[in-house]
């Protein structure tokens, strides 16, 4: 760990020079060993409970002034607007912004979560499930929870190992790890109070998402429609970690008997046998709770497999996958329900951030829930009913021509259901027009700030579909990139994203900001009139002019900003911290420099020079197997590698080792021993065996060596058309 505070037990270096000049003075660091409180009598009364003092009154209450320092929970207030209303940093001295304190994470991982600061206290997750809690004047490290995940489940991981938060009650944080686990962690000690298993072992889930507590209940939803898992979203106490309710979102097997009416109505929306598949609708990120109608709404993801053509092969629109469902929190009962995209087959969650809010609309003041979900529309809901009253492209669409407001439903193009034979370049693509990252409502200015993703796909029917124990199940061909955009070289095929202020009435853009290759980062709108957001593999940490979209400051993080900002008061000043981690150019083996950065007004903290990274070498064995051999690893790397290691082994980002670049490459046994025998399981890479052969792995590995090759020869000095980002 390196903080202000750690630097002042190491040799005085350069490394420690770099560190021990930051807003706050030695002498207050050295004061405060590893037994004193965070927290004096201007933070919270002396008889208070010291860490996490939570309860439901002050979660309903975390909205009014009382509270305006702190950020008790995921969105801050339950409405999840992401709006700090301090205003100490402004339109007019943001330029004085600067670096209060930074403290490193043991991981160079991608960073996805949103910090908690609570009376004096900074809480945050990282990959692999774990949690700190930091001194939010210092920096000092008070805590580390690990859950000891298993390495060898990050194979029944989508996406990357990341968490993106935690939840605070009663003085514990609640945190949902990579293996299933939903834990109770005393916020003081960071010791495990409780810990159950919230899903079934035998079956492929995993949990990234952030818990949130309502009434008393821990909510927790989970991963895996990518593996073939049916999704619900369930209820703990929390102070016993008992189960008191589930939500199923889709129906399971008719034979077995529905858990309720509600299941029973959403089977008639499916044909087939769908629940040899799973189903999907994952609850994998976003559920919200309204204090004003007393709902809880659950956003839904995808279908299992993505290609509505095998889980339910005459149709039906499948319900509740890709929707929002409004349930009574004490009970998880069904209310009403809003799909964005019936008989789902693009990946289009309804998982994406909702924002609940009060707008003027067509005359009337209207509680209501805004989503801009992965299919590219904005959705404004009618919180007690689900009525749709808007509904608008935010970015550019080709899978439907809009969204029929008498029946809520999307007009749907006959080619965007690609079948057999008749590939379609989708936009948005799997990625989404927007993923996980979170937007932002100013209540001043009336915007949502989004961060929008331009990113294409081609969607390519496997017509070979058979559902595998390891691996996704997705039914469609994960690898087609390769082979598409090689055989269609003037589709287009960019994956940009930026930040999108959008009108919620109107229905219109206001502004963006800058584009920057990949995702782009989440939002946070204060009263300031500012907006602050990462900007992804840029590795810049912006502040925006919330009205106008001036780019007012920003500072180089030295790594990919992705995650959502907050903003806390303390000792009278404003502070703003953001989780920073991933998206390197030199990829998984680059330095990643993951760490927590908090900024205030006239911060003199410097981060330490970056180290030299000289990438591995592009030296790849000779290829010499047969066109036939390449061609049948090349199908088997789609189906088992892609999604981690990229479309063609190398890959984007910080998450997954470029295989191109490996020395695995150059002998087959080292390869198998890693892929076969699982002698990497403990970071990640679990052992294939249960579904790959020798014979398979030789293929894979003559793909890949091929493709290395001819990286290398159109990366050589004079070739034509030589790929000028290929391996830097």
């Amino acid at each position: 760990m390196e903080s202000y505070a750690a630097a002042l037990e190491m040799p005085e270096n350069d490394s420690v020079k770099w560190r021990r000049w930051g807003t706050w003075g030695v002498c207050a660091v050295w004061v405060c060993g590893a037994g004193c409180s965070p927290s004096t009598e201007t933070t919270q009364a002396a008889d208070a409970p010291r860490y996490a003092a939570v309860d439901t009154a002050r979660l309903l209450a975390a909205g009014e002034d009382e509270q305006a320092g702190q950020w008790l929970s995921h969105g801050r207030t339950y409405e999840e607007q992401r709006y700090s209303p301090l205003d100490e940093i402004t339109t007019q001295n943001v330029e004085r912004l600067g670096l209060a304190w930074f403290a490193d994470y043991d991981t160079n991982l991608q960073q996805q979560a949103t910090p908690l600061y609570i009376d004096g206290v900074l809480y945050v997750s990282t990959a692999w499930s774990k949690v700190y809690a930091f001194d939010a004047r210092t920096g000092k490290t008070l805590w580390q929870y690990d859950p000891k995940v298993p390495g060898e489940w990050a194979v029944n991981v989508c996406c990357g190992l990341s968490n993106r938060g935690v939840a605070a009650y009663d003085g514990k944080l609640y945190l949902g790890t990579l293996d299933g686990r939903l834990v109770a962690i005393d916020a003081r000690t960071g010791q495990e109070v409780w810990s159950v298993l919230t899903v079934d072992r035998s079956e492929r889930y995993s949990i990234t998402g952030a818990p949130r507590v309502v009434q008393g209940r821990v909510l927790i939803g989970n991963s895996g429609a990518e593996f073939g898992v049916r999704g619900y979203l369930s209820a703990y106490d929390a102070q016993t970690g008992e189960l008191d309710w589930r939500f199923y979102t889709v129906p399971g097997n008719p034979a077995d008997g529905f858990e309720n009416d509600t299941m029973r109505r959403a089977a008639a929306t499916w044909t087939g046998e769908w629940w040899t598949l799973g189903g999907g609708g994952t609850v994998w990120d976003s559920f919200v709770y309204d204090p004003v109608t007393d709902l809880l709404f659950i956003g839904v993801g995808n279908g299992s497999p993505w290609n509505a053509r095998y889980r339910s092969p005459e149709g039906g629109d499948n319900l509740f996958l890709s929707s929002i469902v409004a349930v009574k929190p004490d009970t998880g009962e069904y209310v009403w329900h809003y799909q964005t995209t019936p008989w789902e087959t693009w990946d289009y969650t309804a998982t994406q951030p909702i924002v609940i809010a009060d707008l003027e609309i067509d005359g009337s003041r209207r509680r209501v829930l805004m989503q801009a979900p992965k299919n590219g529309f904005f959705y404004v809901l009618d919180a007690a009913t689900g009525k749709v009253l808007r509904a608008d492209a935010y970015t550019e669409v080709n899978w439907a021509d809009g969204v029929d407001l008498d029946t809520g439903r999307p007009r749907i193009r006959a080619q965007a259901r690609y079948q057999a034979g008749k590939p379609f370049n989708a936009l948005p693509g799997p990625q989404g027009a927007h993923a996980w990252h979170p937007m932002a409502y100013s209540p001043r200015t009336g915007l949502v700030y989004i961060p929008v993703q331009r990113a294409w796909f081609p969607f390519v029917e496997d017509e070979d579909f058979q559902p595998q124990p390891v691996g996704y199940n997705l039914g469609v061909h994960l690898g087609a990139p390769l082979t598409y955009y090689r055989d269609h070289p003037d589709e287009p095929r960019d994956f940009v994203g930026y930040l999108k202020a959008w009108d919620p009435v109107a229905g219109r853009e206001v502004w963006r900001g800058e584009e920057n290759q990949g995702p782009t980062g989440g939002a946070l709108a204060t009263a300031g009139g500012l907006v602050f957001q990462g900007g992804g593999s840029s590795q810049e940490f912006r502040a925006y002019d919330a009205r106008t979209g001036e780019k007012l400051w920003s500072m180089h993080a030295q790594t990919g900003v992705l995650a959502g900002p907050i903003s806390y008061e303390l000792d009278g000043r404003q502070y703003v911290a953001v989780s920073v981690g991933g998206n390197q150019a030199g990829g998984y083996y680059a330095p990643n420099y993951s760490r927590l950065l908090v900024f205030t007004l006239d911060g003199k903290a410097q981060l330490p020079p970056t180290k030299t990274f000289v990438p591995r070498p592009l030296d790849p064995p000779p290829a010499t197997a047969s066109p036939e051999v390449v061609a049948a690893g090349r199908a088997k790397y789609s189906q088992y590698c892609a999604a981690c290691h990229g479309e063609n082994g190398q890959t984007r980002g910080a998450m997954f080792p470029d295989l191109t670049r490996t020395p695995l490459l150059h002998s087959q046994e080292r390869f198998d021993q890693v892929v076969l025998k699982g002698a990497l399981s403990a970071r990640g890479m679990a052992s294939f065996a249960q579904v790959l052969e020798p014979a398979d792995t030789q293929a894979i590995r003559a793909f890949i060596v091929a493709r290395a090759n001819d990286m290398k020869q159109a990366s050589a000095p004079g070739a034509s058309g030589a790929p000028q980002q290929a391996h830097r």
